[in-house]
């Protein structure tokens, strides 16, 4: 008889558990399918949840940032684009996010150094390094002199 409980008990946790993996694993790709839907509340709550469980997932934190810029919450979306790079320093799509909401602070000391970073990590987003080049030679003061 006490071997059936221990079976049983056994077997209950072995399916819970597993049960409870499996569901932390399906909120990351649950919440990607319904921001590329464009539900971005459902995916909001989706990508939080995942980080819940998984604090260190930089894509998630990115992918609020993402949201946060489409819904103008400025203060979000930094803080979520600062974690991804604190997480993956090599995120080369956060950098570049960051650089361009630097920029529209107009914070152009820090866009030089994030742009210095992003050359050296640069791998697919290569070309963005000289359209962040020309906004900033656009706006470097000219010496009439």
């Amino acid at each position: 008889m006490l071997l059936k409980k221990k079976f049983l008990i056994s077997f209950i946790l072995y399916f819970t558990f597993f049960g409870f993996l499996h569901a932390k694993e399906s909120y990351y790709n649950e919440a990607k399918k319904k921001f590329d839907n464009n539900d971005l509340e459902s995916s909001k709550f989706l990508f939080q949840k995942n980080i819940v469980f998984h604090p260190k997932d930089a894509k998630s934190y990115l992918y609020l940032a993402k949201i946060f810029n489409i819904e103008d919450n400025e203060k979000e979306e930094e803080k979520n684009l600062d974690t991804t790079l604190l997480l993956d320093p090599s995120n080369e799509e956060a950098m570049y996010m960051l650089i361009k909401f630097k920029l529209k602070k107009s914070n152009y000391s820090k866009v030089q150094e994030l742009k210095e970073k992003f050359a050296i990590i640069c791998k697919s987003l290569c070309e963005k390094e000289i359209e962040i080049q020309n906004i900033l030679k656009n706006i470097e003061p000219k010496n009439d002199s």
